[in-house]
């Protein structure tokens, strides 16, 4: 077989002898060159395809280990939510329990509800959005809600606090002003100034006053104090005195029995003699004095709970 090329400028020919073998091998080259082409694309493609699988595959992958992480996510927040309501409503039911008590001793102490008043709600303030609606309620609105709570609590706290210490105050000066009854019963039997003396019949000074009752009946100290002395004293016969502070002291006497010891501390109305008739008595009494400041003062204002100090 013989193969011409014509070269169109020069005009020329060159010519190429195909012997049979070089006839076939083109023969077959042209039959299987398609099919070459052919498996060498496909092998391309596939090799394609597997490097697009695998990586989607891996977008697959984070995908779905991002879902799970929102999901974990979401389960946290909500557990979150769900502690910060019950969280709201124990303060709340505490707010309101320190409210009611705080409102029942302020009525009870007969304290000035302008300064603490339990009773009215507290003055609050917002705000609106651009939009002029409410801003959503969101996670760190909760935070926002509870430690507010908490800021009300503390001050109701503080609030009590003080009642506490206006309480223990008024308790206090109750406990140690003088006043009551210095016996649990009896009357009056002497007064305190110018009186006719029972045993020679003129007139001499009494500093106290004298209650009458039963021999053993107990005898009470008017307020709270110290127990300075105790003893038998000419012409008051076993006697007892109780300091208590402010320079107020009283003195008890012509005693059957003294009950308590110096060093005692003492509360108001307790038992600290028992009523009897020693010394210069012509039957069981009590003789009481109250000093101030050292000085003899007519008990009768203290026993008529008349403020004297």
């Amino acid at each position: 077989m013989k193969v011409i090329f014509v070269k169109r400028k020069h005009s020329s020919a060159t010519s190429f002898h195909l012997g049979a073998m070089s006839r076939r091998l083109i023969g077959v080259s042209i039959v299987f060159m398609p099919l070459l082409f052919g498996a060498a694309g496909y092998n391309i493609a596939l090799m394609s395809n597997a490097g697009f699988d695998s990586e989607l595959a891996e977008w697959r992958k984070k995908i779905a280990s991002q879902e799970n992480q929102l999901a974990d996510v979401k389960q946290g927040a909500k557990r979150q939510i769900d502690a910060l309501t019950v969280r709201m409503a124990e303060l709340q039911a505490r707010l309101t329990r320190l409210d009611a008590l705080g409102e029942r001793v302020a009525d009870v102490a007969n304290l000035d509800k302008s300064e603490f008043d339990f009773g009215q709600r507290p003055a609050v303030g917002g705000y609106l959005d651009d939009d002029g609606l409410e801003a959503s309620f969101t996670l760190p609105d909760l935070n926002i809600t509870v430690e507010s709570l908490e800021d009300k609590i503390d001050s109701r706290a503080q609030q009590l606090d003080v009642l506490e210490s206006l309480l223990n105050e008024r308790k206090f000066f109750k406990e140690i002003k003088v006043d009551g009854w210095p016996v649990e019963t009896g009357w009056i039997s002497s007064f305190y100034g110018k009186r006719t003396d029972p045993f020679h019949g003129r007139v001499s000074w009494h500093q106290g006053l004298d209650f009458a009752s039963k021999k053993g009946t107990n005898i009470l100290t008017v307020a709270s104090g110290v127990v300075t002395w105790t003893g038998v004293k000419q012409g008051y016969g076993l006697a007892i005195e109780v300091n208590h502070g402010g320079g107020y002291l009283t003195r008890y006497a012509h005693n059957q029995s003294n009950t308590a010891k110096v060093g005692d501390i003492v509360k108001k109305g307790e038992p600290i003699a028992t009523v009897g008739s020693s010394g210069r008595s012509t039957g069981p009494h009590v003789h009481f004095e109250v000093y101030k400041h050292g000085r003899a003062v007519d008990p009768a204002s203290y026993v008529r709970r008349t403020d004297r100090s």
